[in-house]
């Protein structure tokens, strides 16, 4: 267990939980003055025995050798580990949150480095053992009970210490996992230049739309007016965060977008006032303008990555959707924002290559792909799902919006036939499954209910939006979703 402080813990996300170090002080104030004394004497005599067989017993792992050598166990990680448990085990309620803090430094090095977690509860069981011994050694005859509750007291402490470890961990595996994804997810941006001078145009028309309101001798409510429910703040929401991930750049626009927002509520009631109105004006313009030079920063930071996208219509191919839709789940979650999917299969489709060959099935998986694009907001994901099914996900909608979405994708698919190579048409109609998230953490649940949806529009005649209720049958020769 190496304790030596990482040089960017303090930037890093804070993993501290006041409930384990409550749980820790209780901890503490149940171990008598007695039995504090004996463990501490028994693992000051026996640290560097405890030391030895520790990473004695690590070095004949071939999971843990790979991590540490003769030389670095030697002069760095024994000694260290004696300080850890000599700091851990002579701790006071005043030291509990420093203590606990050290814990979660091993924690994020031990996630940094890849340490498999059941080696740490391994090296966790083992300290045990031995300062078990030790202390029974210790123990004067005579006084059992003075042994039990030392021994008791040790293993709470460690335990605790391998609780704030492991939940430190986790934290620190999951945002690698995290920026894995949002690595990734570069690929949403196809064209980083075009993406870019789209945002800022979307920016600079909200707040040319701003100003034209508050122009007005009656500006409007604040509602439509806000910065997180524009075009902009959508899909900075639900693509740019989930593309930049968590950096000090995102974290800050997010900041300044609810800067935006908040003086909205509070300044439009009184923007009546021509002072007011001006003073709310340049304060909005400069925080816009903050956004902007952050939004360009991080644009001038994305690499050539790997697209993630489909070969044939340059949609995000299904790989990738588990990830949207974690994130999805987790933006509900923090914020109560609704999404939904949309599972869409065009009908007939195994007769049009049967009929009129691949080349024009292909034809007809572009065009849809297209029009999906066209038709969808800059904050949704489009995904091939495989075959002639699509996915899409919208980001903050309610019911009635989803549907609208929905039936105005049936309608343009219906209303832009394939052209044929002989000058003819091919009429194109889809059938969608639409299902709202309701509240349920695992993502698989929400694309069941929208391909249930989709086959029900597929059973009562095609062509139609059908949205998932819980008393849809699943559809006909369903598998598990995680190996569709």
């Amino acid at each position: 267990m190496d304790t030596h402080p990482l040089p960017a813990v303090a930037e890093r996300t804070r993993v501290h939980d006041p409930r384990l170090a409550a749980h820790w002080r209780l901890a503490l104030a149940a171990i008598t003055p007695g039995a504090r004394l004996l463990f501490s004497d028994a693992a000051s005599a026996a640290a560097p025995m405890l030391a030895d067989h520790f990473y004695g017993e690590m070095l004949d792992d071939p999971r843990a050798a790979r991590f540490l050598s003769p030389d670095q166990v030697r002069d760095r990680l024994k000694p260290s580990l004696q300080r850890w448990l000599l700091e851990l085990l002579g701790a006071g309620p005043d030291d509990v949150d420093a203590v606990a803090a050290t814990q979660e430094t091993v924690g994020l090095v031990h996630a940094r480095i890849g340490i498999p977690v059941d080696l740490v509860g391994r090296g966790a069981r083992l300290l045990k053992g031995e300062l078990q011994a030790a202390i029974r050694k210790a123990g004067a005859a005579g006084h059992a009970d003075a042994v039990i509750e030392a021994i008791v007291g040790v293993d709470a402490l460690i335990d605790l210490a391998l609780e704030a470890m492991t939940r430190a961990y986790d934290i620190s595996r999951e945002q690698a996992g995290t920026i894995d994804a949002s690595y990734r997810l570069f690929s949403l941006i196809q064209n980083v230049g075009t993406e870019r001078e789209r945002q800022r145009a979307l920016l600079l028309a909200w707040e040319n739309t701003l100003l034209y309101a508050l122009s007005l001798e009656q500006p409007p409510a604040a509602a439509p007016l806000l910065l997180s429910r524009s075009e902009f703040g959508l899909w900075f929401t639900h693509k740019g965060m989930a593309s930049f991930g968590e950096t000090p750049e995102t974290r800050r626009v997010a900041e300044l977008v609810e800067a935006v927002d908040t003086g909205l509520r509070d300044g439009l009631p009184q923007a009546g006032n021509p002072a007011l109105r001006r003073a709310l004006v340049d304060e909005t313009r400069a925080v816009v303008a903050a956004i902007r030079n952050l939004l360009t920063m991080m644009f001038d930071g994305i690499g050539d990555l790997e697209s993630g996208r489909d070969a044939l219509t340059r949609l995000l191919n299904r790989r990738f959707l588990p990830t949207v839709l974690r994130r999805e789940i987790q933006l509900q979650a923090n914020t109560g924002r609704t999404f939904a999917v949309l599972m869409i299969d065009l009908d007939h489709f195994k007769v049009i290559n049967d009929s009129h060959g691949h080349e024009v099935g292909d034809r007809a998986l572009q065009q849809v792909a297209a029009l999906l694009v066209q038709n969808t907001r800059g904050s949704d994901y489009l995904f091939r799902y495989g075959g002639e099914e699509f996915v899409v996900v919208l980001g903050s909608v309610g019911a009635s919006e989803a549907l609208a979405i929905a039936e105005g994708l049936r309608s343009c698919v219906a209303g832009a036939p394939v052209a044929l190579s002989d000058g003819e048409t091919l009429m194109l109609t889809a059938s969608i499954g639409l299902a709202l998230q309701d509240g349920h953490p695992d993502y698989e649940r929400i694309l069941a209910r929208a391909d249930a949806a989709m086959y029900a529009a597929k059973r009562n005649g095609r062509n139609r939006v059908v949205v998932a209720t819980d008393d849809l049958p699943e559809p006909p020769g369903v598998v598990q979703l995680r190996q569709r």
